[in-house]
This record gives structure tokens, C-alpha cells and sequence, in this order.
């Protein structure tokens, strides 16, 4: 794979359709989102981002930064002013996404429209953290913590000896991530949290407010860290009202 196809999964839209690029949590793939695909199909293009050291990059080095990281995505992305981008980014992928349109902004003013954010706080008001430097039980217990994996996933050897380590790379990954003092965006950003989320509390997502001169929605769900699995057709609604258009399923009936 080269180019964009090495770093974005493309799923089939209508010629036009407005576009959302979905950047994954840490430890997870571009699979993520289809279930995205198949709900917003053919109204919306979700493109998925690719991360380097899983699914079919599982044998590439992983990232070294969460900037070199987003210097590479940006830099494929057929971005232009009339067909704007919207960017979804969960966890880590909220840091990533939110570097991605820092660059689409200088390279392309105009195209893109909006900056969703989920389950991140702001890239300023992170607190910091070093579980990449703990014992693999220390990880184990923290991704126990989202609810995101099922116990027998995390209490099997092959996870440990297959997944963890790339697990942990994403750890330091996002946790020694400091963003440029001032760094900021004129995009619109919208936040999304689960009202039980160990990591952010609903009305610490505001601060991603100070980061964006274009202004700032939020919604909550109710759920964890990873609500978004378990209210997927509620966020999905969500984010197809952020993109102004209406899903196949809830078309109007003749």
C-alpha cells in the first residue's frame, strides 16, 4: 500500500458526499468504524484512519509521535475547499485528529468544517500520566477500567504476547504528547463523552472550547469510555446531524 490507501480505508459513498475521517483509540484499527460505514452509507464517505503496528500495518513500526503521526496523514489527504473534510477522533484519536486539522488548516483554509472530539479532554488540560512505563498487569488493569475488552480477551497469553505491546506504544504515544504552547484552530469543534468515563469527566470536554476560535458543542451519553459502542446509533445520529445530512434509515416514508 501507498499513499492514501496505506493510511485511510475508504468505504463506498455517493459521488459528493460530504466526508468524515475517523481516527481510532489507542490499541484500535480502522475496523473501528465500520460499523460507521455501513449506518451513514451512501450519504456520508467514511474514510478510516490506518494507524501504523496493527490490523494490516501490524508488522510496520509503530508511531513515534503523536505530531510525526498527524505530519503523515495530513500530507495524503485529498483535501479542498469543495469537498471539505469532518474529523471524528476517540481517545488518543481525538490528540491525533486534533494535530491533523492544525495542518489541514494551514495547508487548505476552508477545507474542513468541523472537529469532533470524544472522550479526550483538551490537548492543554490533559493530565499527565506514565502508565507506558508500568508493568503489563498495571495496562491490563487500566484498559480493564474502560470496559473496552472483555476480561477473557485481557486474561489471555496471546493478548499479552501479540497486543499488548503495541497497546503500550500507543500508551506513550498519547501520554508523552505535549501539544505546541497556543496551538489552537478556527474549526468548530463538537465533544462527545460517556457520563461514567474514567479518564474525562462531560464538563472537563468544555475546555476543548479554548482551543477553537469557531465555537464548541457538546452532547453526553450515558456510558463509559467507550459509550460510543453502546449508544453507536445515537452518536452515529449525532454526528450525521453535525454533517447536515439524514441517514438512509431515517428517511421520510412515501
Amino acid at each position: 500500500m501507498t499513499g492514501l490507501g496505506r493510511w485511510v480505508r475508504r468505504h463506498p459513498a455517493a459521488p459528493g458526499a460530504p466526508r468524515l475521517l475517523c481516527f481510532p483509540h489507542a490499541g484500535g484499527g480502522a475496523s473501528s468504524y465500520q460499523g460507521w460505514a455501513r449506518e451513514l452509507a451512501p450519504g456520508v464517505e467514511v474514510l478510516a484512519v490506518r494507524y501504523p503496528g496493527r490490523e494490516d500495518r501490524f508488522d510496520e513500526p509503530p508511531a513515534s509521535s503523536v505530531e510525526a503521526l498527524a505530519d503523515e496523514i495530513a500530507a495524503v489527504l485529498p483535501v479542498s475547499r469543495e469537498q471539505p473534510l469532518v474529523l471524528f477522533g476517540h481517545s488518543m484519536g481525538a490528540a491525533v485528529a486534533f494535530e491533523v486539522a492544525r495542518r489541514i488548516e494551514r495547508a487548505c483554509p476552508g477545507g474542513l468544517t468541523r472537529l469532533c472530539v470524544s472522550g479526550r479532554p483538551a490537548p492543554h488540560a490533559a493530565p499527565s500520566s506514565a502508565v507506558h512505563l508500568l508493568s503489563d498487569d498495571a495496562i491490563i488493569d487500566d484498559l480493564r477500567a474502560m470496559d473496552g475488552t472483555s476480561s477473557d480477551i485481557l486474561d489471555s497469553a496471546d493478548f499479552r504476547s501479540l497486543f499488548l505491546p503495541g497497546i503500550r506504544a500507543d500508551y506513550r504515544l498519547i501520554e508523552t504528547y505535549r501539544p505546541r504552547p497556543g496551538a489552537r484552530i478556527c474549526t468548530p469543534v463538537s465533544t462527545f463523552c460517556g457520563t461514567d468515563d474514567p479518564h474525562v469527566r462531560p464538563e472537563e470536554m468544555l475546555r476543548w472550547g479554548e482551543v477553537t476560535d469557531g465555537g464548541l458543542s457538546s452532547r453526553v451519553f450515558a456510558g463509559g469510555h467507550f459509550y460510543l459502542h453502546e449508544r453507536l446509533s445515537e452518536v452515529i445520529a449525532e454526528v450525521a446531524r453535525v454533517l447536515h445530512v439524514t441517514r438512509p434509515c431515517d428517511a421520510p416514508t412515501a
